[in-house]
């Protein structure tokens, strides 16, 4: 069918960005928001607005049956989840599709079979993707996980097997430590999730964090290369980039590869994206996961293809194929994201929610800020600190942090605290810049780089 219509199952900068990208293809754009989003800039651009709940999100944006209901009112041919709240909740593609509409995105089944970590891998196993050493299922008997651990080596990681996100994640580097900490991660594994199953994962020393993002229409699968995700805090992505740094063309080629033999595998549909991690000393990279969604860092690889992965998703769910091939898709230059959040990075990065008093937005050739903001906002307290995204592509790495660093210095939000000093001081730092970073590096710099910085701003 032919989409003429869609309803946003979701609020901030994700929500903006969908509502343009199907209005440049001519939908009629419906918002489903609830009363702290009212007025936001999503509900300013939409065509309409449904509103579907308080601001807790349990009761809006998590509530299946208010988003159906909303989107059946609306009378839309399709739902666009976004990505977090319902994005990767098989349950609600159901209901969507349930209803007679269409969800943008994979099927219930593949959302299912990925969202599961422990059988993902065994997927990925299956399709001959290389997989992280680890326990071959999910591990329930605390001897037999600490039976497995000990062969693997420590130290291991401990991971909720519904999980997501870097949540349900813990480190533990021996057997006593492992004892503690199992029966631990399964309770909150249960609370957070609803799924108490764990399994085990080999640590991987100074791994780089990088991810294919794939495009498929239920029939083929295309890569649109890799993106880089290596520094994170609290095992949350602070900056991306795309290419990943410095990856030898044949790890490219295998990386890519086996992010499509696996999309494959399942008959996938719509964007996705197969995380890794890299390992330098050996070139060897190895599958974590499968995020059945768009990804917040998405505009990293649009820079760098030329691509809108949003309107390939929204023609997708019309029943369109493919509209490029493996060969049309080719890296133009290099590309970096700064995730900026209304959080205070001088204050252990406290949340700041309040009034956006000046926003100026650097222009130029390959800047980009896909932002949920505007002069007068008031940022709910509700919801993620994520205030937009600065993206800049240049010619080259060393190009693209140039025109960074200007773009950061152009970039001003007043009104409440935000994260652009530390994506400044991050653009200027000599390992990042020479592209010496891994999984570890950001929060040991926060503790004594930045912290020297925060100082001294204290001092002045």
């Amino acid at each position: 069918m032919t989409l003429r219509s869609v309803l946003i199952a979701n609020r901030g900068e994700i929500a903006v960005r969908i509502i343009r990208a199907a209005k440049a293809l001519g939908l009629r754009t419906v918002l489903a928001h609830s009363t702290a989003d009212a007025g936001s800039l999503a509900a300013q651009l939409a065509d309409e607005t449904v509103e579907i709940g308080p601001p807790a999100a349990k009761k809006s944006y998590l509530n299946i049956d208010a988003v159906v209901n909303a989107a059946k009112s609306a009378k839309v041919d399709a739902v666009h989840p976004g990505y977090g709240f319902l994005a990767e909740n098989a349950e609600f593609a159901d209901a969507v599709t349930a209803a007679g509409i269409v969800f943008v995105g994979p099927s219930a089944d593949a959302i299912r079979l990925l969202g599961d970590k422990v059988m993902a891998r065994q997927v990925a196993a299956l399709a001959g993707v290389p997989t992280v050493p680890g326990s071959d299922g999910r591990v329930t008997d605390l001897d037999e996980a600490i039976a497995i651990a000990a062969r693997i080596g420590f130290p291991v990681m401990i991971k909720a097997a519904a999980g997501g996100g870097g949540r349900g994640i813990r480190i533990v580097g021996d057997a006593d430590e492992f004892a503690r900490q199992f029966p631990q991660a399964s309770s909150e594994a249960a609370a957070a999730f609803g799924d108490g199953g764990l399994y085990i994962e080999k640590v991987i020393e100074r791994a780089r964090h990088v991810e294919v993002q794939i495009l498929g229409d239920g029939t083929d699968v295309v890569h649109c290369y890799e993106r880089e995700c290596s520094l994170q805090r609290r095992r949350q992505k602070v900056w991306e980039e795309a290419p990943a740094i410095g990856l030898p063309d044949d790890v490219r080629q295998r990386l890519c590869a086996s992010a499509v033999a696996l999309g494959r595998a399942v008959g996938y549909s719509g964007a996705g994206t197969v995380e890794y991690l890299y390992d330098d000393a050996t070139s060897e990279f190895y599958f974590i996961e499968v995020n059945t969604r768009i990804q917040v860092e998405h505009p990293v690889t649009e820079m760098i293809t030329g691509l809108d992965l949003v309107q390939e998703m929204l023609k997708i769910a019309g029943g369109a194929t493919l509209s490029v091939t493996q060969d049309d898709i080719r890296i133009q230059g290099h590309a970096i994201e700064c995730r900026i959040n209304a959080e205070d990075p001088y204050k252990g990065f406290m949340p700041a929610p309040g009034r956006i008093t000046q926003l100026v937005v650097p222009d130029g050739e390959g800047i980009r800020f896909d932002t949920l903001l505007f002069e007068g906002y008031d940022v709910p307290p509700f919801y993620d600190s994520l205030l937009g995204k600065l993206i800049v592509r240049g010619h080259d790495r060393a190009d693209c942090l140039a025109r960074l660093r200007a773009a950061l210095d152009g970039l001003a939000i007043t009104g409440i605290p935000t994260t652009i000093p530390l994506h400044a001081a991050l653009a200027r730092d000599p390992s990042v810049t020479d592209g010496c970073t891994h999984t570890r590096f950001l929060e040991p710099w926060l503790e004594t780089d930045f912290a020297q910085l925060a100082r001294a701003r204290e001092d002045a």
